[in-house]
């Protein structure tokens, strides 16, 4: 099976070099990857710290990690931390994370791959968010007796560990020290198949949601733009959830709406431009003329969307007519109402704020403008979601403070 495997991780890798020759992240994923070993030897050459090794997907993962990160930093400062990311979209936007002594592209998972980062990379703990299994890499941290922890891991019966014929990826889970859980329905089916070394944590990124809420900067250029005005913020927002937002500018001249798309191009931010009918002006332009006059503001580089939601009076978080929703935490922290597509049920946070009724779940244009139209009409409504919302975060967060006793208590830290 191990053959199999690493023969579509071969396959899956040269995939990506054919894609890097016409699509920028590709090429990124690529780039990021060359003469990768005397890179990470010669960033190794002076450290002197026991290393434990945070890989993350991408950003979203990066965010549950985060807390763990700098927690351990502050707790057990003798450790160095080692952050490597699958995905471009994480690597690109943290790889200068102040946390993190250092930041690397994760080589492809390969057999020889994991032997070799791990003869170069001399890690005393690895951890994974989520569900990064990277098979060949369990193996050859099993290899060398290296304690594996999964946080903020979720489980579904769908998957294949729970399946007749999952026995070879189910061994590799079996090879795992400790799983930080989200739900109790994760722990019953890791316990339904024999795996009793793990403990319900909750979610981590409600602990990180939390800290931000706490911090937020001020940002003089958007409460300039906002005014006394409604504000509709649209997060991490794809094309086809900004088409049934474009609407709502004519319906609703008084509102302003801020676009922060998950793609940052130039094609993707000229067509907000276009959609807006003159009305944008973008957040690099500073200058802007008569920005109070103008009602929508596209945001056009990384790293602001998460202290932005304190200005928002309703947010639309984007992803849900596409693969999955992103983020919604990030917004409930601040409380407010949340708008998303009918794509959500693989998140359970947005499973529970529906049945908190915080999130309205909308299919079209139409159903987007009524639920509006009855939040603006009735503010008592709204009030109670944001407050419903804020509840629901704080109630949850404690994550952090779970992992990093289990694992002091366990000694798999010290």
């Amino acid at each position: 099976m191990r053959i199999i495997y690493t023969f579509f991780i071969i396959v899956y890798g040269f995939a990506i070099r054919i894609a890097s020759l016409f699509n920028t992240k590709a090429k990124l994923w690529v780039n990021g990857r060359k003469d990768q070993y005397p890179k990470i030897k010669k960033a190794l050459s002076e450290n002197h710290k026991p290393l434990i090794w945070v890989h993350a997907a991408s950003l979203g993962e990066f965010e549950q990690g985060r807390p763990i990160i700098e927690a351990l930093k502050a707790k057990h400062a003798k450790y160095g931390i080692i952050l490597t990311f699958f995905s471009p979209s994480g690597f690109e936007i943290r790889k200068n994370y102040e946390f993190a002594d250092f930041v690397f592209y994760l080589p492809l998972d390969t057999p020889k791959n994991a032997r070799q980062f791990l003869e170069i990379v001399p890690i005393e703990l690895a951890i994974f968010i989520k569900y990064e299994y990277w098979y060949n890499y369990l193996s050859a941290i099993q290899k060398k007796h290296i304690p594996i922890v999964f946080i903020s891991a979720i489980f579904r019966k769908q998957q294949l560990f729970f399946k007749a014929y999952g026995t070879w990826f189910l061994q590799h889970l079996k090879a795992v020290d400790w799983f930080f859980v989200q739900t109790s329905e994760s722990l019953n089916l890791l316990q339904k198949i024999g795996i009793t070394n793990a403990s319900i944590s909750g979610d981590t990124r409600f602990d990180r949601v939390a800290a931000i809420a706490q911090s937020a900067k001020e940002n003089a250029l958007v409460e300039k733009f906002k005014g006394s005005s409604k504000l509709l913020l649209a997060g991490s927002s794809w094309p086809e959830d900004e088409a049934i937002i474009y609407p709502l500018l004519l319906r609703y001249p008084d509102l302003k709406i801020i676009f922060a798309p998950h793609q940052i191009d130039q094609k993707h931010i000229n067509s907000i431009e276009k959609n807006a009918l003159g009305k944008a002006f973008k957040y690099s332009d500073e200058r802007a003329n008569k920005l109070t006059e103008k009602q929508v503001l596209i945001i056009d580089n990384f790293g602001l969307l998460s202290s932005l939601y304190r200005y928002a009076d309703f947010t639309f978080i984007g992803g849900g007519f596409g693969a999955g929703i992103h983020n919604t935490l990030e917004a409930a922290t601040f409380g407010m109402p949340i708008f998303i597509g009918p794509k959500y049920e693989k998140f359970q946070e947005a499973k529970e704020l529906i049945q908190l009724e915080v999130i309205e779940v909308v299919e079209n244009e139409i159903q987007l403008e009524q639920k509006l139209s009855f939040l603006l009409k009735n503010p008592n409504s709204s009030e109670k979601k944001a407050n419903a919302a804020r509840q629901y975060v704080q109630k949850q967060t404690g994550a952090t403070a779970h992992i990093l006793s289990t694992l002091e208590i366990k000694k798999i830290i010290e």
